[in-house]
């Protein structure tokens, strides 16, 4: 007699009956660095190609262990949540579902008001604007695409693809707020979601990361190689430190700037929750790089944390770029060389997070008040809207 802690031997299959040919949406195809972002927005909206479903495998009928887990390259079912091993990426998922909220929960009434009026804004504060949510409507997709059609499939944690999922949601819940945001001012579509093609410092930012989107969202991609492996977790540093560590912080500073100065009220609240959200998805993806270098130490090598380096410092030169064209001149109390110092302050940072030593000697952070911002509860009523440590049901406290 069988007790529950024996292996139980499969039957043997029936013999498979030849697969049938299923229509599949083709993940895009990464053209290789250098390719046209257009040419990578084109094979988005490819046809669906005619594949062939790989045969399925007989599941192994022995119970999952957490000691059998993998982060990448598991052999554990991923359909079986538990029993955890990783809990920080529960607990992590179960404080994003706390923290929902949408869009259409914020009242945008005062800046239209403020956008409206001739003299309501200067031109550098409403090219500010602009230039924001001309980034922010594509990087956002761009990550939902990375996530989606990426690295959601090479991970193979149950625990990590559940955050993974919800990870995505909020990438959709930000996108929408952008264009809730551009839709409330009446904004030129048109030129916001094309800015990416027709401003360069924003161009430049997404044609970095496109190699490392098409890198995962190859279908020929496969981990299980040290060079896979790597590239992998390249990619993932890439966009928990680079993407969403970096490359969002001069526009949640600017736009939170004008919230502190009561202007754009509406648009500053929904950037606070949004730099909540983003920076779980940086401590999430960090957590995770992490966790796969424990468990891979033999990726970890100083050719690549070399690698890594030279990509941090690209990203501090594509964000400071951005900064200056953002604002060509002094405002609302900040300048191009301020962003200059908390760029290197913030790459130090990352760096330090995933084992690599500072890259700027004594960079400081020029924008204390943004520790204070990302964490919510230390500010109640940031913006005289409301409550801004956001929770939904019974996780919320009025008091």
């Amino acid at each position: 007699m069988l007790n529950f802690d024996d292996d139980v031997v499969a039957p043997v299959a029936a013999p498979a009956t030849p697969a049938k040919p299923a229509v599949a949406p083709v993940a895009a195809h990464a053209a290789q660095p250098g390719t046209p972002l257009s040419g990578y927005h084109a094979q988005m909206n490819e046809q669906p190609q005619t594949v062939t479903e790989p045969p399925v495998e007989v599941a192994k009928a022995s119970r999952v262990r957490a000691e059998d887990k993998r982060v990448i390259n598991g052999g554990a079912d991923v359909n079986q949540l538990v029993p955890f091993k990783y809990t920080w990426a529960w607990d992590k998922y179960l404080a994003g579902c706390a923290n929902h909220w949408m869009p259409q929960e914020i009242n945008m009434q005062r800046d239209i008001e403020l956008w409206k009026r001739a003299d309501g804004l200067t031109d550098d504060e409403r090219l500010i604007i602009k230039r924001n949510l001309g980034f922010f409507v594509t990087a956002d997709s761009l990550a939902a695409n990375n996530i989606v059609l990426g690295t959601y499939r090479h991970i193979t944690a149950p625990e990590c693809r559940q955050y993974l999922l919800r990870q995505a949601f909020e990438e959709a819940i930000h996108t929408h707020a952008y264009q809730y945001i551009v839709q409330s001012l009446g904004l030129d579509e048109s030129e916001i979601f094309n800015a990416y093609h027709e401003v360069k410092c924003i161009r430049d930012k997404d044609d970095f990361l496109i190699p490392f989107i098409n890198t995962l969202t190859d279908p020929n991609f496969k981990t299980g190689t040290p060079q896979a492996d790597q590239d992998l977790l390249k990619s993932l540093i890439v966009f928990s430190c680079i993407m969403e560590g970096l490359f969002f912080y001069v526009g949640f500073v600017q736009i939170l700037s004008m919230g502190r100065q009561n202007k754009m009220t509406g648009a500053a609240e929904q950037y606070q929750y949004i730099l909540r959200d983003e920076s779980m998805h940086c401590n999430f993806g960090i957590d995770l790089v992490n966790t796969i270098k424990m468990e891979n130490p033999h990726l970890w090598t100083e050719s690549f944390k070399d690698e890594i380096r030279g990509l941090m410092r690209r990203g501090v030169e594509l964000e400071y770029a951005y900064a200056e064209d953002t604002m060509p001149r002094g405002v609302l109390g900040l300048n191009a060389t301020q962003f200059k110092e908390y760029l290197r302050f913030i790459a130090n940072r990352r760096c330090q997070q995933i084992g690599i030593d500072p890259l700027f000697d004594k960079a400081e952070n020029p924008f204390p008040w943004m520790s204070e911002v990302m964490d919510l509860k230390k500010e109640k009523n940031f913006f005289e809207t409301r409550v801004t440590e956001y929770q939904t049901g019974g996780a919320l406290s009025w008091e």
